[in-house]
């Protein structure tokens, strides 16, 4: 084992050159279709192995349902859903396991090849080094008032969308652009995952509140109180770590800790080598830069 627990995803070496990266998620529904479901849980379960730089390879499911509540049909959609994404990837479903449970879980045990020399690990990141982020913040907000009836599928198009856009093209980006250290952004939300490129380190992060993407709507359902209860976990967990203007309100800090399924890439990388991302037309914005510090962010 060259990369154990703490990182994206466990790396386990096979010869002098590759190296096997396998990791695990499961998520519960973020949509009503049960065909979309499983194509953005697959996506989800992908991310990791893209974060550490590798490349998929095979996959296996793990399903737990209340047999009362969901017959063959929805398990059949999702599944088909996940090996429709799969195939995109160019991963192969292997098999799977179910169980009997309480609420609709679903997602993937995924297999991957890396280089060794190539690996991106979440620390890593020097001063100097620009941060980009590679999709908006609001996933977690939106597809909270979708379950709260504030939002209806269809208004939801654009964070489908996004949920089930991979980050394969992002991540050989990053490994083109020298990349120093990347994670994605998921459960912690923005903030979390930042704070784990950062802590225990002889670095800073600054982050551009105006810099960062946030998705339409997001703030409005904001208000009406639909935020998803991790984004107030995180917050509670991480506060202290984190420095905010004077005056910076407790909504735009709950956007920054949103959770976030299937979000983007965050990267540390060299200026220069943003011009990798607009060649290739992946999205990206540059939302900060790393410093010399002691290992916390702040936020102006």
């Amino acid at each position: 084992m060259i990369v154990g627990p703490g990182d994206d995803a466990g790396v386990y070496s096979l010869d002098d050159d590759t190296a096997l990266v396998e990791t695990v998620d499961v998520i519960t529904p973020v949509v009503d279709d049960p065909f979309t479901f499983g194509a953005i849980s697959a996506t989800n379960s992908l991310s990791d192995i893209y974060a550490m730089g590798g490349r998929p390879l095979t996959a296996m499911a793990i399903l737990g349902f209340p047999s009362c509540d969901y017959g063959p049909e929805v398990i059949k959609e999702i599944l088909n859903g996940a090996v429709n994404k799969l195939r995109e990837a160019g991963v192969s479903l292997m098999g799977g396991h179910s169980i009997e449970d309480q609420e609709l879980k679903f997602g993937l045990s995924v297999t991957g090849v890396i280089k060794k020399e190539r690996i991106l690990r979440i620390q890593g990141a020097i001063p100097g080094d620009i941060l980009i982020l590679t999709k908006p913040l609001g996933i977690g907000i939106l597809t909270t008032a979708l379950k709260g009836r504030k939002l209806e599928d269809n208004e939801l198009k654009k964070v489908i969308e996004l949920m089930l856009t991979l980050n394969d093209r992002a991540s050989k980006s990053a490994l083109d652009a020298n990349t120093h250290a990347m994670t994605d952004i998921t459960g912690f939300g923005l903030l979390g995952h930042a704070y784990n490129m950062v802590k225990d380190s002889d670095i800073d992060f600054h982050l551009s509140f105006d810099s960062i993407p946030i998705l339409p709507r997001v703030m409005d359902m904001v208000d009406s109180g639909m935020v998803p209860e991790g984004a107030y976990n995180n917050l509670k967990f991480l506060k202290e770590k984190v420095s905010f203007p004077d005056r910076f309100s407790e909504e735009n800090q709950l956007i920054l800790f949103d959770p976030q399924t299937s979000g983007g890439l965050l990267i540390a990388m060299p200026q220069e080598s943003l011009r990798i991302f607009e060649k290739e037309s992946i999205s990206s914005s540059v939302i900060g830069k790393v410093e010399k510090g002691k290992g916390r962010i702040r936020v102006s």
